[in-house]
């Protein structure tokens, strides 16, 4: 496709962010598949799908049902965001450009690549807990042990810099290498799960079944109805996946088929979020009767046991699994975010280099520092406000362009070509944000609307939309 490309501007086009031609794609169903495996299975997505048993006070079937109804709500929205860049070959970043104007797309790449990059850091530094964990073993001694800098010992920072460099190496590889990663680490982590599981539950012997039993009738304190409890473990699991929504088409991009996606995002949504929470399940009640306790932390059950092997495995789980998450959804995304805002200088392995910096600092004073401070209203401000960009690119695309894209006057700024605008700005779609953007800002600030959980998202897409289109009309 980029022979199609005629007189393009170089302050808007590079290598990375042209069309993918056709004929170039490689992905199919099942890379797309490993996209969403890796988004799940890290140490926080282990932790939440247990937690969903045994937090609400819903019996089994009814939360399973909950799981599958998000899952197929976020296949929607991804479907919908991916249908595009399936067409056309081009990442979040430039689609952007349809519907906020080839400068005014600098306004949510640069914020998705700040809330990225704050995310890279910060999981890079939980990827190293899991080698640490492994070091640890090895070596001796524990996290709180011997000589810190800025609150990590010397095993902690060996462990920090091999994953740090371990991410390096990836990208500087390129979206190949990082795809070959993907695909092992999905498979792989399955596999340790499958394997832990069938070991919990040789421990646990005949007493599993009927302690998955009791989880499965209901347990926890959730205030309110059980309608309440159904919509709010529905509502837990779309917000756990909206970092990735709005920046779909950097995968589906590579994608040989809208066929191939549908299919990659069926298997890797619905049914993989709920037999990945089947497996969280069995072993959480398995630690109920090996532990007499519920245990949803990963690590601790490792701990617990306290067998060399075990550790050695789960910790290279935890570090593909970890890993795994923040290529999906914090190095991906930025890498192209800041290709977007300079593409005459910065291209995907330069945008990856500046990631990865930032993202270092961000790890080495995450203990000392940023985890101290109060800085998640900020990131996650941030995150919020990209839910009405979500809702006005869909908006554009399907009911105002009629599924219409001119790849030409993505790349261009004359004047007269269709997405210029203003000055390169759609102003009507600045206007649209702003009134709903108020919205969502009020979500993380707010507490009278902590009661919509994870809808304030949806929420915050429908009113962008909505508001957009009609002010278009008008």
């Amino acid at each position: 496709m980029t022979d199609r490309l005629e007189n393009h501007d170089p302050s808007l086009y590079n290598e990375d962010l042209a069309p993918i031609p056709k004929s170039a794609r490689k992905w199919g169903a099942f890379e797309i598949f490993n996209v969403w495996a890796n988004d799940v299975q890290s140490l926080f997505g282990y932790t939440l799908a247990a937690s969903l048993f045994i937090s609400y006070g819903l019996n089994g079937w009814s939360v399973f049902l909950a799981i599958l109804v998000a899952g197929f709500f976020v296949m929607w929205l991804v479907n919908l965001m991916g249908r595009p860049s399936v067409e056309h070959g081009i990442p979040f970043p430039v689609m952007a450009r349809v519907s906020m104007g080839v400068r005014g797309a600098n306004f949510p790449a640069m914020v998705r690549g700040i809330v990225a990059i704050f995310w890279y850091g910060a999981q890079t530094y939980f990827a190293s807990t899991a080698v640490a964990m492994l070091l640890f073993s090895l070596f001796g001694g524990s996290a709180d042990s011997g000589g810190m800098l800025l609150g990590m010992n010397t095993l902690s920072w060996v462990a920090f810099i091999i994953v740090w460099g371990f991410q390096v190496v990836l990208f500087w590889r390129g979206i190949d290498w990082i795809s070959r990663f993907l695909n092992f680490a999905g498979p792989f982590v399955y596999i340790v799960m499958l394997i832990l599981a069938g070991l919990i539950w040789l421990e646990a012997g005949s007493d599993l079944l009927p302690q998955l039993g009791t989880i499965f009738q209901g347990m926890g304190d959730y205030e309110g109805s059980s309608v309440a409890a159904f919509f709010a473990v529905v509502g837990t699991m779309i917000a756990y996946f909206a970092a990735v929504v709005i920046n779909y088409g950097d995968f589906s991009r590579f994608v040989a088929s809208e066929r191939q996606m549908k299919k990659g995002n069926f298997f890797g949504l619905p049914l993989n979020i709920a037999f990945f929470s089947l497996i969280a399940l069995i072993v959480t009640a398995g630690t109920a009767v090996v532990f007499g306790e519920t245990v949803t932390n990963p690590t601790e059950m490792v701990e617990r046991v306290d067998s060399l092997p075990l550790t050695i495995i789960a910790a290279l789980m935890f570090f593909a699994a970890t890993v795994g998450i923040n290529l999906v959804a914090n190095f991906i995304p930025p890498a192209y975010d800041l290709a977007n805002l300079a593409p005459s200088k910065i291209d995907f392995r330069v945008g990856g280099a500046i990631t990865s910096v930032c993202g270092f600092i961000i790890g080495a004073l995450w203990v000392s520092t940023i985890s101290q401070i109060g800085i998640f209203g900020f990131v996650n401000t941030l995150g919020a406000i990209l839910a009405p960009v979500y809702g006005i690119m869909i908006a554009d695309y399907y009911l105002v362009k009629s599924q219409s894209i001119d790849l030409n006057a993505l790349f261009s700024s004359d004047e007269t070509g269709q997405y210029y605008y203003d000055n390169g700005w759609n102003y009507r779609a600045m206007m649209a944000f702003a009134i709903a953007g108020i919205f969502s800002i009020c979500t993380v600030w707010v507490p009278a609307l902590e009661s919509l959980s994870g809808f304030s998202w949806v929420i915050g897409a429908l009113l962008g939309a909505t508001i957009y289109y009609v002010i278009v009309k008008r």
